[in-house]
């Protein structure tokens, strides 16, 4: 976790810990790990997707490898990016990383820099390797679910809706200057309102296993092209 974000969060101290796990077995993994094939980066809402096992029913031609990690931010995966991306060579890339620089109230404007500079690297690093910056999940702010009430506050203090689709269209227009694809795959997500359907998610931000197959549809077009 970079000093930025230590500053900003009051996560359990086990998280930090559990990312530095995290990383050294994608390090690992990565030495035998196939070059050319699908990355998938980001935070835990990369991380918690299940795609090593929702992948067995595809049928692509390339294996998709999960190198999300909890709690990080644009900060974060620019320290890691060798781990998190370069070591594996992929062809592709599904991005989804920023939403904890929303939810710990970190600047716009170091953000976008962050990810702008992420971007540049994969550029300077992998000039063929296609992109696929993906749209920020909505939330559900509205809804009970278990755990404390300052749990949810924190959850929630600067995480809405709009603030995750604001993000996206700037988002998108980093991606458009980079030359890379921008893409919404929250189609079948959000109720009448516009929240995130609240069977799909166990705490208003993070969903389960029902949610990213909805998800996983809507990938399907830019994973088998």
């Amino acid at each position: 976790m970079d000093n930025e974000t230590r500053k900003l969060t009051n996560l359990d101290p086990s998280i930090e810990k559990k990312q530095n796990e995290l990383r050294t077995k994608y390090a690992k993994e990565n030495q035998i790990a196939k070059t050319g094939q699908i990355d998938f980066v980001g935070s835990s809402l990369m991380e918690i997707f299940p795609i090593v096992k929702m992948q067995a029913d595809l049928n692509l031609d390339k294996t998709i490898y999960n190198r999300g990690v909890r709690a990080t931010t644009t900060a974060d995966l620019l320290a890691n990016m060798d781990t998190l991306i370069f070591d594996l060579k992929p062809s592709k890339i599904f991005i989804n990383i920023g939403s904890n620089d929303i939810g710990f109230g970190i600047a716009e404007q170091t953000f976008l820099k962050n990810y702008d500079q992420i971007f540049n690297q994969i550029k300077r690093r992998l000039p063929n390797t296609k992109v696929y910056a993906m749209a920020y999940f909505p939330v559900n702010q509205a809804a009970s679910f278990s755990g404390s009430k300052k749990d949810h506050q924190s959850l929630f203090k600067t995480r809405s809706t709009e603030s995750m689709a604001n993000a996206s269209k700037e988002v998108q227009k980093l991606a458009e200057k980079h030359g890379y694809q921008f893409i919404d795959v929250n189609k079948g997500l959000t109720d009448k309102d516009g929240n995130l359907r609240q069977e799909l998610i166990f705490d208003g931000a993070h969903m389960m296993s029902a949610g990213y197959k909805i998800v996983l549809q809507n990938m399907l077009p830019f994973l088998e092209e």
